[in-house]
C-alpha cells in the first residue's frame, strides 16, 4: 500500500514556460471599468488600468480606426504589463501584435515595410461562407483492405441522427481521414462535403458505459438531431497580412509557414483592400481592427514616425499602443530633442497614459504574486527583505532573486525560502548600483576605461563660458543660446 501512495500522476498535455508577465490574466477591472486593488495579476496603477480599460472597450466596438495611445512612465512601472493585460482582456478573437522598436532594424526589409506588415497583422478579417456538411453518430464502420496490402481500400459507414439513419460508401481519401482520426462506432463526426475533411466532435452519451475507464480528454456529446445533411455557416478569421502573403505571386501561402515573406508590393495591398471592402459591402466579411503594441518606441527613427503619421490616417488602421521610459531626449535620426523622443506632430495625435512608481505595499504584493507563479514558498520575513531590496534597487532585480533564492533553498533540502537564502543570493548577484560602484573603484584595472576622459570633457565644457548650445524652440528650428 505504501508503494501505491507514492505514485504521482502528472498531466503532461500542456507545458507552459514562466515568463516575465505570465502571471497576468487581464486588466483587473470590474463591470463599470473601476480598477480593483489586486486582480488578475495586476497590482496598483489604478488610473492607468482604468484608461487602458477604456481603450479595450474602444477596440471591441471597432468603430474608430487609427487611434494612438502612449504608455509613458519610469522603468519598472508596469507599462508592458498593462499592454499584456489589454491583450488578455481582448481575447483570442481580436488580433494583438507585439513588437519592439528595435526589431525593424534587424529584418531583411525596409523599415516602412516592417511597420506596414506589423500594422496589417493587427487587422483581422472575419470571412463567412456556407458549406454543406454531414453530421451524425457512427453506428457501424467497415473498411476492407486488399490482401496484397496495396491497391484501393473500400469502406462503408452507417451514420444516424435522432430521426434518420443512412449508409454511405467511402472513397480512398475519406478512409484515410477516418483512420487518421481513429473513428470508431459511437463517435459523433462531421464530414465536409466540399473538402472531404472529417472532424470528430466526441463520443455519444449512449456509449458512455462501453468502457469501465475513459481518459480525461474524452468528450461526450448528444446524438445530433434533424437531417444528416445540413448547411452550416463557417467563419474563418484571418489577418490582412496573411491575405497579402497568400496573394503575393512570388511567395504563395507556403511563406506563411517559413516566415520569409519579403517585401509585398503596394499594388497587391491596394487590390486586397478593395476586395475586402467589397466583401464587407456584400455582407461576406467583417473587418475586425485589433491592436499593434510597439515597446521601446523611442528606438524608431524620424522616417518611421513620418510613416506612422500617414498610416494612422487610413481607414484600415488598427489602434496603436506605444510604450517608452524616456524623458526629453533626442529624436533618432535628427539633432532635435523632444518629449519621449517622439516628434511633436505625432505626440499631438496621441492620448498619453502615465504610469507611476509602485509603493512599497504594491511591490510586496507583486513579489507575492510572482512567488505563487514560480511555485516558490517564501517566509514572510524573507518577503519583507526582498521588498526592501526591490525599493532600494529595482523591482526587476528583486523578481530575479525569487528563482535563485528558491534554488538555494532546494539545495539545503528545505521547502520554504528564508531570510538567509535571500541574503546569500543578494551577495552572489550584484545589482546595477553595486556593479557601477565597483567599476568606479577599480576602473584602472579594466580595459578601455573612459571615465577619466568623460570627467575631463565635463570639466572642459563647464569651464568654457562662451560655449553655445542648440535649443529646440518647438517650431522645428534649433536656436543657438549663450550660457
Amino acid at each position: 500500500m505504501g508503494e501505491a501512495e507514492k505514485i504521482e500522476v502528472r498531466d503532461i498535455t500542456r507545458i507552459e514556460r514562466i515568463g516575465a508577465h505570465s502571471h497576468i490574466r487581464g486588466l483587473g477591472l470590474d463591470d463599470v471599468l473601476e480598477a480593483r486593488a489586486v486582480s488578475q495579476g495586476m497590482v496598483g496603477q489604478k488610473d492607468a488600468r482604468r484608461a487602458a480599460g477604456v481603450v479595450v472597450q474602444m477596440v471591441r466596438e471597432g468603430k474608430i480606426a487609427g487611434r494612438c495611445i502612449l504608455l509613458a512612465g519610469e522603468p519598472s512601472t508596469g507599462k508592458t504589463a498593462i499592454a499584456v493585460g489589454m491583450a488578455q482582456a481582448l481575447g483570442t478573437e481580436t488580433p494583438f501584435t507585439s513588437m519592439s522598436g528595435s526589431e525593424i532594424y534587424s529584418l531583411e526589409m525596409s523599415k516602412t515595410e516592417a511597420l506596414s506588415q506589423a500594422l496589417r497583422k493587427s487587422i483581422g478579417v472575419r470571412i463567412k461562407e456556407e458549406t454543406e456538411i454531414i453530421e451524425g453518430e457512427v453506428v457501424e464502420i467497415q473498411i476492407e483492405r486488399p490482401a496484397t496490402g496495396t491497391g484501393q481500400k473500400v469502406g462503408k459507414v452507417t451514420l444516424k441522427t435522432t430521426e434518420m439513419e443512412t449508409n454511405y460508401d467511402l472513397g480512398n481519401k475519406i478512409i484515410e481521414c477516418f483512420m487518421k482520426e481513429k473513428i470508431q462506432a459511437g463517435d459523433v463526426i462531421t464530414i465536409d462535403k466540399a473538402s472531404g475533411k472529417v472532424n470528430k466532435l466526441g463520443r455519444s452519451f449512449t456509449r458512455a458505459r462501453d468502457y469501465d475507464a475513459t481518459g480525461a480528454q474524452t468528450r461526450f456529446v448528444q446524438c445530433p438531431e434533424g437531417e444528416l445533411q445540413k448547411r452550416k455557416e463557417v467563419v474563418h478569421t484571418v489577418t490582412l497580412h496573411e491575405i497579402d502573403v497568400i496573394n503575393s505571386r512570388t511567395h504563395g501561402f507556403l511563406a506563411l509557414f517559413s516566415g520569409d515573406t519579403g517585401e509585398i508590393k503596394q499594388e497587391v495591398r491596394d487590390q486586397i483592400n478593395n476586395k475586402v471592402l467589397e466583401w464587407r459591402e456584400e455582407g461576406k466579411a467583417e473587418i475586425n481592427p485589433g491592436v499593434l503594441f510597439i515597446d521601446e518606441v523611442h528606438m524608431l527613427d524620424i522616417e518611421c514616425f513620418s510613416y506612422l503619421n500617414r498610416a494612422l490616417e487610413s481607414d484600415m488602421a488598427p489602434v496603436v499602443v506605444m510604450a517608452t521610459n524616456r524623458g526629453i531626449t533626442r529624436i533618432r535620426g535628427t539633432n532635435y530633442r523632444s518629449p519621449h523622443g517622439i516628434p511633436i506632430d505625432l505626440l499631438d495625435r496621441m492620448i498619453i497614459i502615465r504610469t507611476v512608481p509602485y509603493t512599497e505595499k504594491e511591490v510586496k504584493e507583486i513579489l507575492k504574486i510572482r512567488c505563487e507563479e514560480e511555485d516558490c514558498i517564501m517566509h514572510p520575513d524573507a518577503l519583507t527583505i526582498l521588498t526592501r531590496i526591490a525599493t532600494d534597487t529595482s523591482l526587476r532585480y528583486a523578481i530575479q532573486l525569487i528563482t535563485t533564492a528558491n534554488l538555494v533553498c532546494r539545495r539545503r533540502k528545505a521547502t520554504e525560502v528564508n531570510t538567509e537564502d535571500v541574503k546569500k543570493v543578494y551577495s552572489l548577484f550584484l545589482d546595477e548600483n553595486r556593479s557601477s560602484k565597483i567599476l568606479k573603484e577599480y576602473q584602472d584595472d579594466y580595459m578601455f576605461s573612459e571615465i577619466n576622459e568623460l570627467e575631463e570633457e565635463t570639466t572642459a565644457t563647464g569651464a568654457g563660458g562662451g560655449a553655445k548650445r542648440r535649443v529646440d524652440t518647438g517650431d522645428g528650428d534649433a536656436q543657438p543660446m549663450e550660457h
